[in-house]
């Protein structure tokens, strides 16, 4: 809304309002609790997520901008100024483990509020007042970045099937809760009937991570956090004592752990079952605590993205058909999760120079596109992307937690990464270490660790 010369405000309120504003930025990121050798990209990071944040409502966006093209004159060029569940869900968990909490209380209400509590009509991604209908528009009257077209409104994903949103979901939930974070009985409920969505659903095709605009498949990706969803569903019941059919989402999640184990029948988890493409997301097995980094098969698969999906020291995500022509460039995200899963195996060398790598890709104020070209680091997609400085943070915290001598988990145990790295933000809080081998504390990063490894 344009203002009269007459409202601008005079010097004295232009003065309180910059001091005002400078206070606030400051005082939030003086809470930041990383400490590393990266704190400053970490606390640029931060700060970028902060400002993605939609103040009125708690909603987090995934960019602020549409139609910045994924390849140079391209076609995929999309809208990105919406709340995906799955990048909020992210979002969240990489400021939680910085020590920020009240985000996520209030991206909890904006879902409460957003899907009024039913789990059943729950969307992947909203407008940030909550709004559900995103209608996708192409303005055939306009020319993006660089001459690309078409330039696109709305994004038509909004109505796939994405069957890992649930499961990331949990995941923010569980790491909510470990760093203290209340759970209502409608909090719960929601969450149930979530989990119920996925037991009568995990077994469909759908559009996965990616958001394919093609024929639906069963992404491995989309079944790993279907057992996700479940895992920390009943560690979430059992650790608080919540109400839940135990024994019928046990056995669900077992099933979950046969299904991806035989979608490993080559040796090595691939893009989707009967697929023989590799995919980045499959970076996130171990990632996730489904196995143990040293497992054979977790060996073999980061052998194989690596050999077919890594140029220049960066991951395509894939490079399968997808139902659309052209493109794009290396996805920084993925590039990321091979930083964790190097450090995680005990490959520091390979996964500081990884990280080195992604590091000098931002701008100069600190800034990061979704993807860029492998060549020349060139920015590429939409801009400030919330995925890439997500990830950023996370991996410098997971690092931090790694380099720990203190803090490695047993050999050949499963774990949660993200879990791993909020653990010693919640020692400190403790004030004291954790308990021998042997512990069940609940929330404790050893009980995490034998829960994670026990039988199914």
């Amino acid at each position: 809304m344009e203002r009269s010369p007459a409202d601008a405000p005079d010097r004295t309120t232009f003065r309180q309002r910059l001091e005002d504003t400078l206070t606030f930025w400051r005082t939030w990121i003086a809470r930041c609790a990383y400490t590393g050798e990266h704190e400053r990209a970490v606390r640029r990071s931060a700060l970028t997520l902060k400002a993605l944040t939609y103040a009125p409502t708690g909603a987090l966006i995934a960019a602020p901008t549409t139609s910045l093209p994924e390849e140079p004159g391209g076609v995929r060029n999309w809208d990105y100024r919406f709340t995906w569940l799955r990048d909020a869900s992210l979002t969240l968990i990489s400021l939680l483990v910085l020590g920020y909490r009240e985000e996520a209380d209030a991206f909890r209400h904006w879902l409460r509020r957003t899907s009024a509590g039913r789990a059943a009509d729950i969307q992947i991604m909203y407008g940030i007042q909550g709004h559900r209908l995103l209608p996708e528009v192409e303005l055939a009257h306009l020319e993006g970045h660089g001459g690309a077209r078409p330039v696109r409104v709305g994004n038509g994903a909004v109505k796939q099937l994405q069957l890992d949103v649930p499961g990331e979901v949990l995941e923010a939930v569980w790491l909510y809760a470990r760093a203290g974070g209340p759970l209502s009985e409608t909090n719960w409920a929601f969450l149930s009937g979530l989990v119920e969505e996925v037991c009568q659903r995990w077994r469909l095709p759908d559009q996965g991570l990616w958001e394919i605009r093609d024929a639906p498949r069963h992404f491995v990706h989309s079944k790993l956090l279907c057992w996700v969803a479940l895992d920390r569903a009943l560690r979430l019941a059992r650790a608080r004592g919540l109400p839940a059919p135990l024994s019928r989402w046990a056995r669900e999640r077992a099933a979950l752990r046969r299904y991806l184990l035989e979608c490993a029948e080559a040796g090595w988890f691939p893009q989707a079952r009967g697929s023989g493409a590799a995919d980045a997301s499959t970076l996130l097995v171990p990632a996730l605590g489904f196995l143990p980094v040293a497992h054979p098969l977790v060996r073999r698969t980061v052998g194989v993205v690596r050999e077919r999906l890594e140029s220049h020291g960066l991951l395509y995500r894939y490079l399968a058909p997808d139902g659309l022509e052209g493109g794009e460039g290396t996805f920084l995200l993925c590039s990321f999760w091979l930083v964790d899963v190097l450090a995680h195996a005990g490959q520091r060398d390979e996964a500081e120079a990884v990280l080195a790598r992604l590091l000098g890709l931002a701008n100069d104020v600190g800034l990061y596109a979704e993807e860029a070209v492998p060549e020349t680091g060139e920015a590429l997609g939409n801009f400030p992307q919330a995925f890439t400085h997500m990830a950023l943070v996370s991996s410098c915290a997971q690092l931090s937690a790694v380099y720990s001598t203190a803090r490695r988990p047993p050999p050949g145990a499963a774990y949660d990464f993200a879990s791993f790295a909020l653990e010693p933000l919640l020692t400190r809080r403790r004030g004291r270490v954790d308990r021998v081998p042997g512990s069940t504390a609940p929330f404790g990063l050893l009980g995490l660790m034998q829960d994670a490894a026990a039988p199914e």
